[in-house]
C-alpha cells in the first residue's frame, strides 16, 4: 500500500472519521473517490470501507484512515480533506487546489 503526502487530512477530519468508524461494525476507514458527474463535472464520493484495495493510497492521522484509489488521486493531488461543523451543517470538504470551478454545495468541481 503506497502512501502519498500529496493529500492531507485535517485534525477535525481525522477526529470525525474515528467517530464514524467506531460506530460501524467491520469498517476501518473512509474511502474518498472522484466520479464523473455533479453540477461542475466531477464529484466526490465518501464511503466506509473495511480494507484497502491493492492500488489504494492510505492516509493516516491520529488513528484515522482514508483510502484513495490511484485514479482519484490524480484529481486530488495537493488537496486537504477537512471536516466542517458550522451554521450550514456538518460535512467533509475537500480543499482542492486543482479545481478551477466548484458548485455551491462544495461536492462537485471541475479541473
Amino acid at each position: 500500500m503506497p502512501e502519498s503526502p500529496s493529500v492531507t487530512l485535517s485534525e477535525s477530519a481525522a477526529r470525525r472519521i474515528k467517530e464514524i468508524v467506531a460506530t460501524e461494525a467491520g469498517k476501518s476507514a473512509l474511502r474518498v473517490s472522484v466520479e464523473g458527474g455533479g453540477c461542475s463535472g466531477f464529484s466526490y464520493k465518501f464511503d466506509l470501507a473495511d480494507q484497502p484495495d491493492a492500488d489504494d493510497i492510505v492516509l493516516e492521522r491520529d488513528e484515522a484512515r482514508v483510502l484513495i484509489d490511484q485514479i482519484s488521486l490524480v484529481y486530488m493531488a495537493g488537496s486537504e480533506i477537512d471536516f466542517v461543523d458550522n451554521l450550514m451543517g456538518q460535512a467533509f470538504q475537500i480543499k482542492n487546489p486543482n479545481a478551477v470551478a466548484s458548485c455551491g454545495c462544495g461536492t462537485s468541481f471541475s479541473v
